[in-house]
């Protein structure tokens, strides 16, 4: 009998410590908080795509020349340095200076394609896509600001 008791009994123990288990990690991995999760926090725990990565989406998208290919990935390149100076910056203005200097960089990239890559590109979307960033805008969307604690 006390047996029966006793199982019941670590049965109801395990349960309990498994469901607060999961209930504990979910709001580490919608913060990227878990060891080796995405770089510069947060994010979804989606990874940030290289500048090589974001010339090989383009590239897909509107078939680029390899004089483009260097062109773009300088952009990209540059873009990135900018973000994460701003980002270790803590720049209270920093989403603000974010999406100018998207919308910057895509004006630049764009005058640099065909007519018909730009007919492509223009009808790439702009918001979330692979990578947590939009295929062309190179980047990942402004984090949430942080609940109180």
């Amino acid at each position: 009998m006390k047996m029966k008791q006793l199982g019941r009994y670590a049965m109801r123990v395990g349960a309990v410590a498994l469901c607060s288990a999961a209930l504990c990690a979910v709001p580490m991995m919608a913060q990227g908080g878990a060891p080796g999760g995405a770089p510069g926090g947060g994010g979804g725990g989606r990874m940030r795509m290289t500048p090589d990565q974001q010339v090989a989406n383009l590239d897909t998208a509107v078939t680029l020349t390899a004089d483009q290919k260097a062109k773009v990935l300088a952009i990209y390149t540059d873009e990135q340095k900018k973000m994460q100076d701003l980002m270790a910056a803590q720049d209270p203005d920093a989403r603000t200076k974010i999406t100018a200097m998207r919308t910057e960089d895509r004006a630049k990239i764009r005058a640099l394609l065909t007519p018909d890559q730009q007919t492509k590109f223009d009808a790439m979307p702009q918001g979330r896509g692979p990578g947590g960033g939009a295929p062309g805008d190179g980047a990942a969307p402004p984090r949430p600001p942080a609940p109180p604690q």
